[in-house]
């Protein structure tokens, strides 16, 4: 008994100086925000059972989806296709951006602005025209643009979610701890790039507030929700709208009244119990991503929070019909949902 412990001791030991050699990252402790969990105001139901679906079948991954003109709808997908549908599931390509189309929105012109990880800040006009606005802030190339919103005047403003790891190394960012993550904004009158938040563990989902006072800018890794004041007295400082969201908040939309609809693809727990063991985390990012990611806490879970960042609608699925949902949107009536994996676009009338 004693040789054995002796040898499981010598392989523990192994293991874990593996880990600080060959280990990609650098974790840090960090200190997990409050998580409410599945209670309350956040109990579970079967509300998203009642979606049905579009372009079933004819790409995986539709991250995000934009109300456009007309009635016409613009999602992308994992190999870089733009779709353009309708809600009665016609579609076309409008075009392919050769990289990783996530959030997007019409501006005031009728161009598509998209967040494309790989690619940078693109305007894509109605020919399937692709303009690069901006790839780089203080000279130096965004890694992973991930979600935006545009304001009255023009602006963009739009997340940067890790200065370390790009789009397919995310779940490094995770496992890592370090609050890279940024909120930038884009003059596309003068073509100028700022940093306005910074230190955000994995900045994410983007909407201005009602009147452009504000803006709001998610931190997945954190389950948080920031707020940024843009008008009147408290203009240049930050609060928490939500301080504690049982989920990951992925992107966050605004429905131009009274509600920022919230996706959270999958729930919090692991991460937040690993918080404060960056050596367990190190030992962790030794095995392949694919393993890595396929252990997510994934869930279908959509909440609708108030102008005062109350909760006031509650979406689930416990029988995950329809998982990993990243956005949602409520054009003309209709919530329209984006998932990272799911090979269709979910629809269901509010």
């Amino acid at each position: 008994m004693r040789i054995l412990l002796s040898v499981v001791l010598v392989l523990i030991a192994l293991v874990a100086a593996a880990s600080f050699v060959a280990s990609p990252i650098d974790p840090v402790a960090w200190e997990p925000a409050p998580n409410p969990g599945l209670s309350g105001k956040f109990a579970p139901n079967t509300e998203l059972a009642k979606a049905g679906r579009l372009l079933e079948g004819v790409g995986s991954g539709p991250e995000a989806v934009a109300c456009g003109p007309g009635g016409e709808l613009y999602t992308g997908l994992n190999d870089g296709r733009i779709m353009a549908f309708d809600p009665a599931g016609n579609y076309r390509e409008l075009v392919n951006t050769g990289g990783r189309p996530l959030g997007m929105k019409v501006d005031g012109a009728g161009h598509l602005i998209v967040a494309d990880a790989v690619r940078g800040l693109l305007s894509v006009a109605p020919d399937g025209g692709i303009e690069v606005l901006t790839d780089r802030v203080n000279g130096e190339r965004m890694l992973f643009v991930d979600d935006l919103d545009i304001a009255g005047d023009g602006t963009i403003w739009f997340s940067d979610a890790s200065t370390r790891r790009g789009y397919r190394e995310s779940i490094y960012d995770f496992l890592e701890g370090e609050r890279t993550g940024r909120l930038l904004s884009y003059d596309p009158d003068t073509g100028n790039t700022e940093v306005r938040l910074d230190g955000l563990f994995f900045a994410n989902g983007v909407a201005l507030g009602p009147g452009d006072d504000y803006v709001l800018v998610n931190e997945t890794g954190a389950g948080l929700i920031h707020r940024l004041w843009l008008a009147g007295e408290r203009a240049g400082q930050r609060d928490l709208f939500h301080g504690g969201l049982p989920g990951a908040p992925d992107n966050i939309t605004f429905d131009g009244r009274d509600t920022f609809w919230v996706a959270m693809p999958s729930l919090r727990g692991s991460m937040d119990q690993m918080a404060g063991k960056p050596w367990l985390r190190r030992v962790l990012s030794l095995l392949p991503p694919g393993v890595l990611s396929a252990n997510a806490n994934n869930y279908s879970f959509v909440v609708g929070l108030g102008l005062d960042g109350a909760v006031k609608a509650n979406l689930q699925d416990s029988k995950l019909g329809y998982i990993n949902i990243t956005s949602a949107v409520d054009c003309d009536g209709v919530l329209y949902l984006g998932s990272l994996t799911m090979p269709a676009v979910a629809a269901m009338p509010l």
